[in-house]
């Protein structure tokens, strides 16, 4: 999607983020399934500098390739000259080795200059490297 392929009245802010992984330890381990959680910290550098906190909860499978999870997670920081905070949840599966991915603004969590965001956010990892593209609508925007 380029960015005249957005609705109208929405922007693109994209960058990168470095991530910290602080994984606990798994909370059950039955039949070759295991339940866990991982608190993440982030950077985000670009048209959004911000730090942000995630919870993850992930379930990994003894099929190679195979796992799933979902996350919460609150962004501090400015984004595009604003500034404020806003939550995204994660949802993402892999079957296989086939993954998919959906992280959406949470409805009303934005705070300050960005009170009123919506939108959703796609992640790339490709040799290490995080980038994101956040597509979003500010309400007030025209």
């Amino acid at each position: 999607m380029t960015t005249s392929d957005l609705p109208d009245g929405y922007r693109r802010a994209t960058g990168s983020f470095e991530v910290t992984m602080n994984p606990h330890p798994p909370y059950d381990t039955t039949d070759g399934i295991s339940l866990g959680r991982v608190t993440i910290n982030k950077r985000f550098q670009g048209d959004l500098e911000a730090t942000s906190v995630v919870e993850m909860l992930g379930a990994m499978t003894s099929v190679k390739g195979s796992a799933g999870y979902v996350a919460i997670e609150r962004i501090v920081g400015t984004l595009e000259s604003r500034s404020g905070s806003f939550v995204l949840q994660h949802s993402g599966t892999m079957t296989r080795g086939e993954a998919q991915l959906t992280v959406s603004v949470v409805p009303d969590t934005g705070t300050g200059e960005l009170k009123g965001i919506a939108g959703k956010m796609t992640i790339d990892i490709s040799n290490g490297k995080h980038t994101f593209t956040l597509d979003y609508i500010l309400s007030g925007d025209p």
